[in-house]
This record gives structure tokens, sequence and C-alpha cells, in this order.
């Protein structure tokens, strides 16, 4: 690891902790030139997770997509952010161990709609309304006496 102060390549690892969940590892080094101390962050590199869209585009996926459409779905719900967190930290953890590196729009919103409808109803129907673009009042209606049948 190259020193920021003198741009020596040689250092040692004074102290070693793990932080954010145990996802990363911060070190505390001290160069070996001109002995003043630094901080480094390691973490383990990832193949980035590819989003197909409807459309057939890919994109890299972006958790905060996610979490944003979960926490406008539980909007004044009894539905904490810590919860809303936890279990996008979740999904990412499952969508980041799939094979091929590569899942469908739908496939995330159908695993965001189970979640949801475990965590608070009326948060899924307002998410289900949005996802599976509800053009009429039937529609509500039928997805929800689906949700009712299903209990």
């Amino acid at each position: 690891m190259k020193c920021p102060y003198c741009d020596h390549e040689e250092s040692k690892v004074i102290d070693s902790r793990p932080v954010k969940d145990g996802e990363m590892i911060r070190r505390r080094r001290s160069c070996f030139n001109c002995e003043k101390r630094f901080t480094t962050y390691e973490r383990i590199e990832v193949i980035p997770l590819m989003v197909i869209k409807r459309s057939g585009q890919k994109e890299l996926f972006n958790r905060q997509n996610v979490l944003n459409g979960m926490l406008r779905a539980c909007e004044k719900r009894p539905v904490s952010k810590e919860s809303i967190e936890h279990e996008v930290r979740k999904l990412e953890k499952e969508l980041y161990q799939v094979e091929g590196k590569e899942v469908t729009s739908q496939e995330i919103g159908e695993r965001v709609m189970a979640i949801l409808l475990k965590m608070d109803q009326v948060a899924y129907v307002r998410f289900a309304s949005v996802y599976r673009k509800f053009a009429d009042v039937d529609s509500f209606l039928s997805e929800i006496a689906q949700m009712v049948s299903d209990q």
C-alpha cells in the first residue's frame, strides 16, 4: 500500500477492525519510510449485478432504487426505516448470489412485493399498484381479493 505522504510503497498494518456489518475491514498502517500513520479500507470486489429491464435494456443494479420504492410504499405506515433497510440489505445479498449475475427487473419487483406483503398490506398494495400499473379500480379490487384469498 502506497503511503499518501511520501509515496513509499511499503507499510505495516498496526490494527485491523471489521466495519459496516463485517463487509469491510479498516486497517491502520504505518509507513516504513516516514513512519506516518494512515487508514485504509478493504472490501471484497464483487462482480456487478446487471438488471434486465422490461425493454430488454441492461443496467447496473442500484439498491437505492429498491430502497426508494419501498420507502415510498411504506410512507406514513407503521414500518420503521431500519426494518426496510434490513430487508433491502437481505434482498441485495440474495440477488448477488444469483448465478450469471443477471436478474430481471420483474424478478426484483416480485421479491419486493413478497417482502412488503409480510411487512404491511397497505404498503404492498401501494407498491403493486405502481409496479403492475393498475389502470382502474377493478385492478385494485382483484389484487386485494387475491391477497385476501392467499391468507
